[in-house]
């Protein structure tokens, strides 16, 4: 298949359109680099130097005419939604509805968008939080997610442009950004590496910090080449099925980092979920997909690669 990837120069993107690449499929990459690394683009994908929202995104799709669009590209920070609603708006539904509307004037067959099952459920009483729970966004980022999902409906319905929404969790792995403000294993890794101590924030009732759901990137990757391979539609939680509290977490990266470094304290920020652990057992029944690597040996591989980048930064 023929298949472009928004955003696919960014920590997530790249890494999916690796994999559509390793499994025989022609890439194309449109992404405008704000926060993407023209680096991270595979050999043998053309990238497109693009913005979601831009008129010209047009003249990609109607240049490429892929078979499948996946849209990786987006404003992820729910602290940067908050501050900043209109433009979490603009890249996430504006940018999203032009995506669409070139999907369908130039025959796309599948989209594949990315949600987030780390934001639009909300703080709801079932955990793990499956798909049926009725979503409770707290987060401009969360609401627009939201909403985009909601724009699939439509489309589906209005144009049968046949779509998947994949809810992540929080992914982590090589080459996501350690100095973004989403984020927070790099963020840890990063800081930890530096010598300097990061932050776990939490509210004043939970001391160990919040309740987080963890999937390492290249379990996202096959989540991905099901839906392209799948005709299921609708939502699916992407994400490790069990919850970590930032405490945890930290204690996970200090032994994959070798360091007894402590770490700050920090209020909660805006937007902040006080649980999320989520209930991927839609996935693994309709799309045949589980996780398959533990914490612990994601967060070696995490490491094994920042260390890499270090290296390879101080020799050149």
């Amino acid at each position: 298949m023929k298949i472009l990837v928004t955003g696919g120069a960014g920590f997530i993107g790249s890494h999916v359109a690796d994999g559509y690449l390793a499994a025989g499929h022609e890439v194309a990459i449109a992404d405008n680099l704000l926060s993407g690394n023209a680096a991270n683009v595979p050999a043998g994908a053309r990238l497109h130097l693009v913005d979601i929202a831009a008129a010209e995104f047009d003249l990609v799709v109607e240049r490429e005419r892929p078979d499948v669009v996946n849209h990786h590209a987006a404003q992820m920070s729910v602290t940067v939604s908050a501050r900043d609603p209109g433009l979490d708006a603009r890249i996430n539904c504006g940018g999203l509805l032009n995506v669409l509307q070139s999907c369908v004037r130039h025959g796309v067959e599948r989209f594949v968008m990315i949600s987030s099952g780390g934001a639009v459920y909300g703080d709801v009483d079932q955990r793990p939080t499956s798909e049926q729970v009725t979503p409770q966004p707290l987060s401009p980022y969360a609401i627009h997610k939201l909403t985009g999902e909601r724009y699939l409906e439509f489309y589906r319905h209005q144009y049968g442009l046949s779509s998947i929404a994949l809810r992540y969790g929080n992914v982590y792995g090589p080459r996501q950004d350690q100095y973004g403000e989403a984020g927070v294993v790099a963020i840890f890794i990063g800081k930890l590496l530096r010598g300097e101590p990061p932050t776990i924030f939490a509210y004043p009732d939970q001391p160990t910090g919040m309740s987080r759901d963890y999937v390492y990137v290249q379990d996202v990757v096959r989540a991905n080449l099901r839906a392209i391979e799948s005709d299921a539609i609708g939502a699916f939680n992407i994400a490790g099925g069990v919850p970590v509290r930032t405490g945890e977490l930290f204690r996970a990266v200090q032994a994959a980092c070798g360091t007894d470094l402590k770490a700050a304290t920090g209020p909660a920020r805006p937007g902040d979920l006080k649980e999320n652990w989520l209930d991927v057992s839609h996935a693994e029944r309709v799309l045949g997909w589980c996780p398959e690597v533990s914490l612990a040996d994601g967060l070696a591989y995490t490491v094994a690669h920042f260390r890499e980048a270090v290296k390879r930064t101080k020799e050149t």
